[in-house]
């Protein structure tokens, strides 16, 4: 537990290992897209998750400042032979996903992920605002999101915003809270039915831009282990 607790508390540049245009910012967060087109970027922690134990992983995350800006960002916790290497398309699929769900491509496999999609693409059934969606092993296509029930909900404002994931494996719940709201709360067994039995995973962030764009970043702000507090939380 010490050891875990040390390697959280060291620099964020230290913690990740980055592909394509992720790296390190002047405030200490980690950039997963520039505002440009066609940019896909990957942050993946060093240090993997046991999947025995209870965690709560807490951040700050940014999409942008333009509405029409693309293409948002997942929080992916996978087990991919590639390990570190792993990454899916670009665009739409935001670095985790291929563009067609029923064909071959590359993607993250196997994985749970959490979506925050800016940009409508009806081939992933996208609604036409922003919007929360959980994913798995892959596939960006999704039949349920959460949008606030608001049509017109925007996630590129300018701001960072609260996101939270949360594993409990004696009760199998995995939870997401973005803005202080629960917006994934589903029962699953990650161990058996997405992992085979493997308890260890690698954990990060992917993200993508195409045509349309916008900055995408992230920062940890704190993470619990099994109830031992490490980093700080600013809302207290």
């Amino acid at each position: 537990m010490l050891l875990f607790s040390m390697l959280l508390t060291i620099s964020a540049s230290a913690q990740y290992y980055f592909l394509g245009t992720a790296g390190n910012m002047a405030n200490g967060c980690i950039q997963l897209t520039p505002d440009e087109p066609y940019s896909e970027g990957l942050a993946y922690n060093y240090q993997k998750l046991d999947l025995t134990r209870y965690f709560e992983i807490q951040f700050d995350l940014y999409l942008g400042d333009k509405d029409v800006g693309a293409d948002g960002v997942t929080f992916v916790v996978h087990n991919d032979v590639r390990g570190y290497e792993a990454f899916g398309q670009w665009g739409e699929c935001m670095g985790y996903g291929r563009f067609n769900p029923y064909a071959p491509g590359n993607s993250i496999d196997p994985s749970v992920a959490v979506e925050f999609d800016t940009y409508p693409n009806r081939y992933q059934n996208d609604p036409l605002c922003d919007h929360v969606a959980y994913l798995e092993n892959g596939v960006s296509r999704h039949e349920t999101y959460w949008n606030n029930d608001n049509s017109n909900y925007n996630m590129e404002d300018d701001r960072l915003h609260d996101f939270r994931f949360r594993w409990n494996p004696e009760t199998k719940l995995l939870e997401v809270f973005w803005d202080g709201v629960r917006v994934v709360n589903l029962k699953r067994d990650l161990i058996n039915d997405i992992f085979e039995g493997e308890t260890q995973a690698i954990w990060g962030f992917t993200a993508s831009t195409g045509r349309a764009h916008n900055l995408q970043y992230f920062c940890l702000r704190r993470m619990v282990y099994n109830e031992l507090t490490v980093g700080s939380d600013r809302n207290g």
